[in-house]
C-alpha cells in the first residue's frame, strides 16, 4: 500500500510542475478540476486532468 501512496504522490507532484505547460494545452480548467481560495492562498486540486493523464499513460504502457 505504501508504494501505491508513493506512486500516487510521484504523480502529483510531476502534475504540479507541469502545470503552467499544461494550461497552455487547456489542461487544468476541464470539468471536475477544483481551484479554490483558502486562508489567503490559492488551491488546486486536478482531479478530471489526473484521470485523463493516467489514462493516457496507461494506453501507452499497454501499447509498449
Amino acid at each position: 500500500m505504501i508504494r501505491w501512496m508513493i506512486v500516487i504522490l510521484l504523480a502529483l507532484m510531476l502534475i504540479s510542475w507541469f502545470t503552467p505547460l499544461l494550461n497552455k494545452l487547456g489542461f487544468g480548467r476541464l470539468p471536475g478540476d477544483f481551484r479554490f481560495r483558502l486562508f489567503g492562498r490559492e488551491w488546486f486540486i486536478p482531479l478530471t486532468t489526473t484521470l485523463l493523464l493516467s489514462a493516457v499513460a496507461s494506453l501507452i504502457a499497454k501499447l509498449l
